[in-house]
């Protein structure tokens, strides 16, 4: 098919060079001996954007297309007249072997067309041009990777995608099968339908994350590579594994690849097709195009913040501790993904008056771990965390088993008995009722009288039974403690924290149980029944004598445990504090490890305690692999 012939170009813009030329000649007539061939020095910065400028980075093409378009005198045409311009151009390169580097022009003009008149059918050219750019038909020559064009290529392929995918004016990214017109012909597009299932669910609801920046977190992780990177929320189903959800807002790292057999004689027929196919970082890693491997772009850190949503962070946490029990807000676990065989689940549980979305940064560096993202999946514990420590620890025991049972247990997958628990602040202290064998330790400290022989309903007594007569999980196998009050905080003993404390709505089970201990068994008691107060604030106090006999009771043996101790400032850490926590408190004998990190309390977010976790995390992993099957070595950094 023959171009249509380009159109004069407009008489104005033939004066407008005319008049140009007569005032270089006559500058060229004042510099004397000066030539018309000169270099102009450049700083780097300058000289770097100048040979890196493309239509992604502005109004200005790269300088390889403006030199593609003067060796075809194009150069004025494609000024008044593109869509002609770049016609011509498709006529001239495609199925001329000698042309195929052009195909780049080819791609950057299309998306700069395609930008100034927001064509879903120019970005799909786009994105179709640098694809043969890219990957030639088997046996062909692929660009050099140290070519700039092979790196922008990949972009305009990437942008030009996303675009031609989302609807005007932004939103969902809207993947179907079938027909698609382009400038030069059509495109059929098939739907790898197997590829929207992802761990038994579906995948939907596709928000591009290409053009977004991430406010609020430390670090901003991108995968380079080839696709239109999206944030792919995973559609619940109804069977939801009892004692466990997933995220209700989870979205994961996705990207769309669409794949062209033979592009390049594709092209010369107008008539092409394609394979549309969604892919998740959990899964994959690349594509195979040409029976060779191909990385997939992801926006992970992106993905993660649109699944915190705006969540009003602050007045939840402050309301799930202050009236938990009125607002329903029942102990939830919630994954981060659905299980899937052979990961050991990872559980984090959150402080006083705190939340999972604390453990946003931690999660964030630690999935960039490729051994951690392989062989760990994150399970976040959320609870009313003004109600007392025994009975929190109760909860979270009770909403394990559940999840662990309906995942068919250990039995089932090997994995499963491998878990880790992560507390921090009372988090910790939750986390080390499910790994102690204190027999009645606990509850000696608050009666002299046997449990049995107390004036008691039956309901408190049991309550009683199961929450202070604690034996370690067998699923787990470590526990890291972060910033935990072991012998109590300063700062729950402060008149101003008992007043917040009172406040406190409790359960009705845990007050029911403290007024039938209180009544009737006065003489048992070791406290001052007048005195006594049901709360974590008041579980934390440094003179509590629940949290005395909880410092005194060691860690079960075979059970592995970490300290990570934050402290201001660089005085001596043994004098120190963290704000909340003194050093004193928080240190503990016994454990396999003990870091101090100079933080403020809240350190979950301190890249020296992350750093601390993903080692401790690689520790387990390399000495569970041989058991578990893992393939490939184990790197621990020491």
């Amino acid at each position: 098919m023959m171009p249509r012939p380009l159109p004069a170009a407009p008489a104005s813009a033939v004066r407008r060079p005319a008049r140009r030329a007569s005032v270089a000649l006559a500058i060229l007539l004042l510099a004397g001996c000066s030539g018309p061939v000169r270099i102009v020095k450049l700083d780097q910065q300058d000289a770097y954007n100048w040979l890196n400028r493309s239509a992604l980075t502005g109004d200005r093409l790269s300088e390889t297309t403006r030199t593609v378009l003067r060796r075809h005198n194009l150069s004025q045409s494609y000024a008044y007249y593109p869509s002609e311009t770049i016609a011509v151009l498709h006529a001239e390169v495609v199925g001329h072997p000698d042309a195929w580097s052009d195909l780049f022009a080819l791609a950057e003009l299309s998306y700069a067309t395609a930008e100034k008149e927001q064509s879903p059918a120019r970005y799909l050219a786009a994105a179709i041009y640098a694809y043969a750019f890219l990957f030639p038909e088997p046996g062909g020559e692929r660009p050099n990777p140290y070519d700039p064009r092979f790196r922008q290529a990949c972009d305009l392929y990437n942008m030009a995608l996303t675009m031609a995918l989302s609807p005007p004016g932004g939103g969902e990214v809207s993947a179907r099968p079938g027909g698609y017109h382009l400038p030069f012909g059509t495109i059929d597009i098939a739907m790898d339908q197997d590829r929207l299932e992802w761990g038994g669910r579906k995948l939907g609801g596709f928000i591009p994350t290409g053009t977004t920046k991430v406010i609020g977190l430390r670090n901003q992780y991108h995968r380079p590579g080839i696709g239109a990177a999206v944030a792919a929320q995973v559609i619940r189903s109804d069977s939801a594994v009892r004692g466990m959800q997933v995220a209700p807002r989870l979205r994961i790292p996705a990207s769309f690849v669409l794949t062209i057999p033979a592009p390049r004689r594709q092209l010369a027929s107008g008539s092409l097709h394609g394979t549309l196919a969604v892919y998740d970082i959990f899964d994959s890693a690349s594509v195979a195009i040409d029976n060779q491997p191909v990385p997939i772009e992801y926006d992970q850190t992106a993905a993660r913040v649109i699944s915190l949503g705006q969540t009003p962070i602050l007045r939840n946490e402050i309301n799930a501790f202050l009236y938990g029990d009125l607002l329903n807000t029942s102990p939830r676990l919630v994954g981060l993904e659905p299980h899937r065989k052979g990961r050991m689940p990872v559980v984090l549980i959150h402080g006083t008056a705190s939340s999972n979305v604390r453990w946003a940064d931690m999660i964030n560096d630690l999935l960039e771990d490729p051994q951690i993202r392989a062989h760990y999946e994150f399970w976040a514990f959320t609870y009313a965390s003004g109600a007392p420590i025994p009975y929190s620890a109760l909860t979270l025991r009770d909403t394990l088993r559940q999840a662990l049972a309906a995942l068919g247990g250990k039995a089932s997958d090997p994995a499963l008995g491998h878990m880790v628990l992560i507390g921090h602040s009372q988090g910790g202290l939750l986390a080390k009722m499910l790994v102690i064998d204190p027999g009645d330790a606990l509850f000696r400290k608050l009666s002299k009288r046997p449990l049995d022989q107390l004036k008691l309903d039956e309901e408190s007594r049991t309550l009683l039974r199961r929450g202070l007569f604690p034996t370690p999980m067998p699923e787990v196998e470590r526990v890291i403690f972060i910033a935990t009050p072991q012998r109590g905080s300063y700062v729950a003993a402060f008149s101003a924290a008992r007043l917040v404390a009172r406040l406190v709505t409790l359960p009705l089970a845990v007050t029911k149980a403290g007024a039938s201990i209180v009544t009737g068994n006065a003489d048992a008691l070791t406290f001052d029944p007048s005195r006594f107060r049901v709360g974590s604030i008041y579980g934390m106090s440094p003179g509590n004598p629940f949290i005395k006999a909880l410092a005194d009771t060691p860690v079960a043996p075979g059970i592995h445990a970490h300290s990570i101790i934050a402290v201001q400032g660089n005085g001596p850490a043994e004098s120190g504090d963290d704000g909340v926590v003194k050093y004193k408190s928080a240190h503990i004998g016994g454990v396999d490890s003990e870091l101090v990190v100079r933080s403020g309390h809240s350190t979950q977010s301190n890249p020296v305690t992350i750093a601390e976790v993903r080692r401790i995390l690689l520790v387990q992993l390399a000495a569970d692999c041989p058991a578990l099957g893992c393939a490939g070595a184990v790197t621990v950094a020491q």
